[in-house]
């Protein structure tokens, strides 16, 4: 009981502490970008915001309930929303950090660069971007509804671990078929943002020599756009970090530790750890974020 009780605590604290941090950048950047010249950045960062909120909700929220012993909370409809969300958040994730990688790497290229002609022209063009991701996480997730259920006292091994949602028996070329799709799709974005990064890494080394050579040491300001391209680029290696730390902790379990309790909680906290950690970052390396947040 005292080990669910911490659990619950410390599970509560970082998805508030997360959540005020999501909001508060959501909020900024909406003022931003209502009232300053539209940026496509800052609408990227927006829906990741958003994602993040998405992300705590459905993850960390019916986690720190259950550890406080409330396991019969959600009803069935309750139980398929949240996997479901779930399911579609990190997918949403994923995409919108690839975006935000090409999009910063594109900006920052050099104006003779073929990369420049894929920038897109208007904030409508990454709506339909944005949109398309929605559509392409959402029906990667639409098995969920058939097969998740609420039923007392019998918890599943799957994504709702900590509640009373659990997974009848599922078809096995459907779960397959499922997860071929979210392997590929995550092979491909990691791929894209593996690759902007490294051009966005080259052209930020390229940025700092030329700046060097013109101008005075004692004088030099990082220009805004390197210091954006820095924020991205740190985003990036937060993403990889936790993304990578889910899926070692996700296989040990499911193949060696089914049961392992300490394995599945530490599991559970590095889940949520991007949709924690990125907000802060970019209040950090956000000056007007950061005079907001002092003033806060």
């Amino acid at each position: 009981m005292l080990s669910n009780f911490m659990k619950g605590t410390i599970l509560a604290f970082l998805t508030g502490l997360g959540m005020m941090g999501n909001i508060f950048v959501f909020v900024n950047y909406m003022l931003i970008f209502a009232n300053t010249e539209k940026k496509s950045i800052y609408l990227i960062l927006i829906h990741l915001a958003v994602t993040n909120i998405i992300t705590l909700l459905s993850m960390g929220m019916p986690s720190t309930i259950a550890a406080f012993g409330m396991r019969n909370f959600l009803s069935d409809m309750g139980c398929k929303i949240f996997a479901y969300l779930e399911r579609v958040a990190p997918g949403l994730s994923i995409c919108t950090s690839s975006l935000l990688t090409v999009v910063q790497a594109i900006t920052i290229s050099p104006r003779h660069s073929n990369w420049r002609r894929l920038q897109p022209r208007s904030s409508w063009h990454l709506l339909l971007l944005l949109l398309f991701f929605w559509v392409l996480n959402s029906s990667i997730g639409m098995n969920l509804l058939l097969y998740i259920t609420s039923i007392s006292m019998n918890i599943s091994k799957g994504t709702m671990s900590d509640t009373t949602c659990h997974f009848r028996p599922e078809n096995q070329k459907i779960k397959w078929t499922f997860l071929a799709i979210m392997v590929i799709r995550d092979v491909m974005f990691l791929s894209i943002m593996g690759g902007a990064s490294g051009y966005l890494f080259l052209l930020h080394r390229h940025h700092q020599r030329v700046h060097c050579l013109h101008i005075s040491r004692s004088l030099y300001k990082t220009p805004p756009e390197i210091k954006a391209a820095e924020s991205v680029f740190l985003l990036m290696l937060c993403f990889v970090f936790f993304y990578w730390i889910d899926c070692i902790f996700s296989l040990f379990i499911n193949t060696f530790m089914e049961n392992n309790a300490v394995l599945l909680n530490i599991r559970n906290f590095m889940t949520l750890g991007y949709a924690i950690v990125s907000p802060f970052v970019l209040i950090h390396r956000d000056r007007h974020l950061t005079e907001c947040w002092k003033a806060l």
